[in-house]
């Protein structure tokens, strides 16, 4: 009996054992084959029904639960298998695969990526879109057929005489509207082939555009200050107007002046372009005497007594016929013993004996030998006054 009892409680455990390995195996198989459930809400939801096929890039993977109107929307619950992941954000479409109505959900974009839609989720309206009915485009044709016609925008016969205006306007234009659209294509394709500089062109503008942005408060100080000298010259027209008139009758006079004057003032040129000639061959001696006529000047005005209107001055021209008088007294200023002049002296000496028919060293500017020339004075002032006349 004992044994009995044991075999019993053996073959139950077995089965237990059995069952519960089965129902692993059965849950493992669900959870790896479950479903998740959605909502989404369009406005309409012509030929969709329960049990149509809810897909991605036209793969099934799920089906419609139910369709339920819900206000102004329609709800649209659907189920698909778990082990498609679709985005978070995915959008539902409705598509007519065909002219009949039979039609399916369609979930885009295809994953790749980042969060997946969890189960329950809820697509709303501005993430759904229904296909145009064939009924709308036929409504949509009569709407305009009935604004066009007798009761619309021809119920005058505006329309009719607008054809008829254009048809004559155009009629026997055709080569001329031809050539306007040739040369129309033509210009387009010359726009084509310059892209570059026209694109170059829009961003030197815009740089042009973000300059004057940057410098916003210098274009604006100058906008003002050109209003500003506007309006002067609007508050002083009257005396611009008589500045212009005035200065039309000073040009008259001018050119009548010339006129007049013509042969004059071809000589007076003519001058100036000799006087300009001889300034520009003696700009060496000119730039020396703009050198040195300030210390000129100035030597003249320490010179010039005011008491007796005299210029008080001593001129030693002597001393330049002794030349070693002349070195000694310089270099006695320049504080050098007089033993240097001295020797200076004895070198001087031994020179002039050397000289032949008993010419003496003379720094006398005034003293003349008998081959010196003689400076004289230029009559024509370099030429500015022409050549005398014998």
């Amino acid at each position: 009996m004992a044994e009995l009892r044991g075999s019993r409680f053996l073959r139950f455990g077995v089965f237990v054992l059995v069952v519960a390995l089965v129902l692993g195996v059965v849950g493992i198989v669900l959870s790896r084959t479950g479903e998740r459930r959605a909502t989404a809400y369009f406005t309409k939801t012509v030929g969709l029904y329960k049990g149509s096929d809810v897909r991605v890039l036209g793969v099934p993977i799920g089906k419609v639960d139910k369709i339920t109107p819900a206000g102004r929307v329609v709800r649209v619950d659907f189920s698909y298998d778990s082990k498609y992941k679709v985005p978070a954000d995915a959008k539902a479409l409705v598509v007519a695969p065909a002219i009949v109505s039979d039609r399916y959900l369609q979930l885009a974009p295809v994953y790749e990526h980042g969060p997946v839609l969890r189960d329950g989720a809820t697509i709303p309206r501005s993430r759904t879109a229904v296909p145009v009915e064939l009924g709308d485009i036929y409504k949509s044709l009569d709407d305009l057929d009935t604004a066009l016609g007798p009761e619309g925008a021809n119920k005058n016969g505006s329309l009719s005489r607008l054809l008829k205006v254009g048809a004559d306007n155009l009629g026997g234009n055709g080569a001329d509207i031809h050539q306007t659209i040739d040369q129309a294509s033509k210009a387009l394709a010359t726009l084509n082939g310059g892209s570059n500089d026209l694109f170059g062109t829009v961003r030197n503008l815009s740089t042009f555009t973000a300059a004057l942005k940057k410098n916003d408060a210098a274009v604006m100080a100058f906008n003002k200050d050109l209003a500003g000298m506007s309006q002067q010259l609007d508050g002083e027209k009257t005396e611009l107007a008589a500045a212009l008139k005035n200065l039309g009758i000073a040009l008259g006079k001018v050119n009548t002046f010339v006129k007049q004057n013509k042969a004059k003032l071809t000589k007076n040129v003519d001058g100036l372009v000799t006087v300009t000639n001889v300034l520009a061959r003696e700009r060496k001696a000119l730039a020396e005497f703009l050198t040195d006529a300030p210390d000129a000047l100035s030597n003249l005005q320490i010179a010039y007594n005011k008491d007796y209107g005299t210029l008080d001055n001593r001129n030693n021209f002597r001393q330049f016929n002794d030349p070693t008088m002349w070195l000694c007294s310089l270099l006695v200023s320049l504080h050098v013993p007089q033993s240097q002049c001295d020797l200076i002296r004895q070198a001087v000496n031994s020179v002039v004996k050397k000289l032949p028919n008993g010419d003496t060293l003379s720094l006398d500017p005034h003293q003349k030998t008998a081959d010196q020339p003689v400076n004289r004075v230029d009559p024509t002032l370099a030429g500015i006054l022409g050549k005398k006349k014998p």
